[in-house]
Formats: structure tokens, C-alpha cells, sequence
């Protein structure tokens, strides 16, 4: 694929504890295509989460450069930091961060009134296999059903990037599997690049690359020629 979602050039985080410093980023060089499912890999502390926060609009880099479509993050205003995170990041955490007291279709509807050009909600739903399930409350849904709830909420802003923080970590295999088939469908039907960090190594076989991070740093990159579904892949 041609077009660039990200592109970070020598990208460190230094977080400082008194007279400690933690290097939780160490110069990363990375180029993520448009459209792509995108795996990180690594240990607890390698810094898949800091640089999902970075690129994200989240946190700011102590050095380096991130590149979103060709423009430094660096370089936007507080104004246009917040609207490029409300217009064109969805963030998916492995906490659902649902509103308990509104219905699933409600949770959605919420980020397509700040939206620009968003979804239906409905169609949000339907896209992440809830349709039937709008009209219920968190507490009438199951782990799964809840985070597919939160993804058809990113999805509704109809951003460019997914960005996925272990969203499967909290379920079982088979409640995981329906989430991945999910996030996977949100891939495929509206071209959404997704970036997802898992601690799963077996979901690496989903994605068309896999990024190794080890010590705050790439350790390497696959490509993966030959993809597997979620039905196939064993946990």
C-alpha cells in the first residue's frame, strides 16, 4: 500500500522519577501503511503502550518525530491536537469505558455528535455484529458484547486509525475471537488501519506486519504473507 498512516523518525520517551530516568522509548524508526492491520509484540515495559499513547496524540515525545500524513504532530497546536485525535484517532482500550447508564446504541450516538462526517449508529453497531444488542445497557451485555460496543464507538467517529490497547485481554478465547472478527471487519469493509497491542503472540497471525518492541525499541518487523482468520488461529 502506498499511503503512510505513521512515520516516526528517532522517537524516544524519557520519564523522570525523582533522579531516575526511565527510557521508555529509545530513537524508533517505524513506517505504518494505510489499511493495515498492524500488530505490536513485546514484553511488559518495551514500550508498545508509550508509543500507542505517542502516536495517538495522548503523550509527547521527549525527542524525534511523528509524521501523520506527512505533517510532525509536533508542530500542531493544542486546537489541532484535540481535533486530530477526535476526528481521525479511535481508541480502543481493554477497559470498555462505557457509560453505564445509557444503552449501547446511546454510548455510540455520544461520539457522533463531536464528529465531523460520522456513522450511522446503528451502523456501527451492525458493523461489529450488535444491531441486536443496541438497546441494551452495559450490564445486560456480556465482557465481549461490551467491548464490541466500545469499538463500534470508535468506529462511529469513522477515524483513519484504530489504535487497540490489549482489547482482548480481559475476555476468554472464544469471547476474544468474536472481538478480533470484529476489529478485523471494521478492517476490511471501511479500510481502517488498526494498530493493536497484545501480550497474545498467536493474534501476530491476523496482521499483514507484526512489530517486535524490546527494551524501548524495535527489536524487528514481519511481514506476513500468508494471514490467518480468527477461527484459525490457536491461542
Amino acid at each position: 500500500m502506498s499511503k503512510t498512516s505513521f512515520q516516526t523518525k528517532a522517537l524516544t520517551k524519557v520519564y523522570t522519577s525523582g533522579e531516575t530516568q526511565i527510557h521508555a522509548l529509545r530513537g524508533v524508526d517505524i513506517e505504518i501503511p494505510s489499511g493495515e492491520i498492524v500488530v505490536l509484540l513485546g514484553p511488559s515495559g518495551s514500550g508498545k503502550s508509550t508509543f500507542l499513547n505517542i502516536i495517538g496524540g495522548l503523550d509527547q515525545a521527549t525527542s524525534g518525530h511523528v509524521h501523520f500524513r506527512g505533517r510532525d504532530l509536533a508542530t500542531y497546536s493544542s486546537r489541532e491536537l484535540t481535533y486530530f485525535r477526535r476526528e481521525n484517532i479511535g481508541f480502543v482500550f481493554q477497559a470498555y469505558n462505557l457509560v453505564p447508564s445509557l444503552t449501547a446504541l446511546e454510548n455510540v450516538a455520544l461520539v457522533t455528535e463531536i464528529s465531523p462526517n460520522p456513522l450511522d449508529p446503528m451502523e456501527a453497531l451492525d458493523a461489529v455484529g450488535l444491531k441486536d444488542r443496541a438497546n441494551h445497557f452495559p450490564s445486560q451485555m456480556s465482557g465481549g458484547e461490551q467491548q464490541r460496543a466500545a469499538i463500534a464507538r470508535a468506529l462511529a467517529k469513522r477515524p483513519e486509525v484504530l489504535l487497540c490497547d490489549e482489547p482482548t485481554g480481559a475476555l476468554d478465547s472464544e469471547t476474544g475471537i468474536v472481538v478480533l472478527k470484529a476489529i478485523l471487519a471494521v478492517n476490511q469493509k471501511y479500510k481502517t488501519t488498526c494498530i493493536i497491542i497484545t501480550h497474545n503472540a498467536s493474534i501476530a497471525q491476523l496482521a499483514h506486519r507484526v512489530i517486535h518492541f524490546a527494551d524501548g525499541n524495535v527489536a524487528h518487523i514481519e511481514l506476513n504473507e500468508v494471514r490467518k482468520s480468527p477461527d484459525e488461529i490457536s491461542w
